[in-house]
């Protein structure tokens, strides 16, 4: 299994130096990444938007170690905020943000974090749109988790990710569905131990259809975060049986990932909003798609080698 090895190497900082000095790196990263700059992916949003796609974006960097770093992650998403505001698409072009970017694995940083990310979501809140608060790591979740019931007090839109590979979280579903919430749930992208999450891929794939259907039931809205084919096929059947319209829940996926089914969604009337990250800190945001899927391995590997 070479998705843990990779996820491993994600956390060094000697794979982080061997990976971006390696030829055929940019290319492969520029499949992934949508830019380095705010002005670099403010045209790639209008090109979503007009061919009837949404988008959420993430500036990628979650491995701060100061307060200051912390400041910056808020500021950079506060300047985004304001190219969007120009843009006027409203919950077209949400956020999703990694609370560790704001300062959460510092010290005190729950409340760092809280406070970092609060004038984020009243920013977005004043142009019409929303933030996510992604999921990382299962030892920073009840963090999260509690940071986004804050923020719901005044901002409602406010979203959250669970993700499937997790025991806990059906739990955390029947909770979210329940109290209206909007919930991206995707498989999982982080090496967990056997004691807390399912290693096995027709495991996941269970848990994900389980809590899918959850989500699909409740009150919340439900956003299904997946490539698999099959995953997306049960999701609609899904939402038939619920009642829901196609307004009523939405499909995400990632920039550079299956390109042509983003659009086949959205042509056939369904939300479909592509997550799309971009920044110069890109590394460990790589590494984790490169984990997801063998073909993105073979494909960088080949790369390094056509160019080495």
């Amino acid at each position: 299994m070479l998705g843990p090895v990779i996820l491993a190497a994600s956390r060094s900082d000697k794979m982080r130096r061997f990976v971006s000095a390696a030829p055929g790196t940019k290319q492969v990263v520029a499949r992934f990444i949508a830019g380095e700059t705010v002005d670099q992916v403010i045209p790639i949003v209008r090109d979503a938007a007009a061919k009837g796609l949404e988008v959420t974006l993430d500036v990628v960097g979650e491995d701060i170690t100061t307060r200051e770093q912390a400041f910056a992650a808020r500021d950079a998403y506060l300047e985004l905020i304001e190219h969007l505001k120009d843009l006027d698409l409203g919950t077209k072009a949400e956020m999703s943000v990694k609370l560790s970017m704001f300062g959460q694995a510092l010290e005190n940083g729950h409340e760092l974090a809280l406070a970092n990310v609060r004038p984020v979501v009243e920013a977005a809140a004043a142009i019409g749109t929303t933030v996510t608060l992604d999921a990382e790591d299962h030892t920073t979740l009840d963090s999260m988790f509690a940071i986004h019931e804050e923020l719901r007090k005044d901002f409602p839109g406010t979203g959250c990710v669970i993700q499937a590979y997790l025991f806990r979280t059906e739990a955390d579903a029947r909770r979210l569905a329940a109290n209206g919430s909007r919930v991206r749930l995707v498989k999982g992208a982080y090496k967990e131990p056997a004691e807390v999450a399912y290693q096995q891929k027709a495991e996941i794939d269970k848990a994900y259809v389980r809590v899918l259907r959850i989500l699909m039931e409740g009150e919340g809205y439900p956003m299904i975060g997946s490539h698999d084919p099959r995953l997306i096929s049960i999701a609609q059947e899904l939402a038939r049986k619920a009642g829901r319209k196609l307004d009523e829940y939405e499909f995400q996926m990632l920039y550079g990932i299956r390109s042509e089914e983003h659009l086949r969604l959205a042509a056939e009337g369904h939300r479909m909003r592509v997550y799309t990250a971009y920044g110069t800190d890109w590394y460990g945001y790589f590494m984790r798609r490169l984990a997801e899927k063998p073909a993105n391995l073979l494909f960088f590997a080949r790369s390094i080698l056509t160019k080495g």
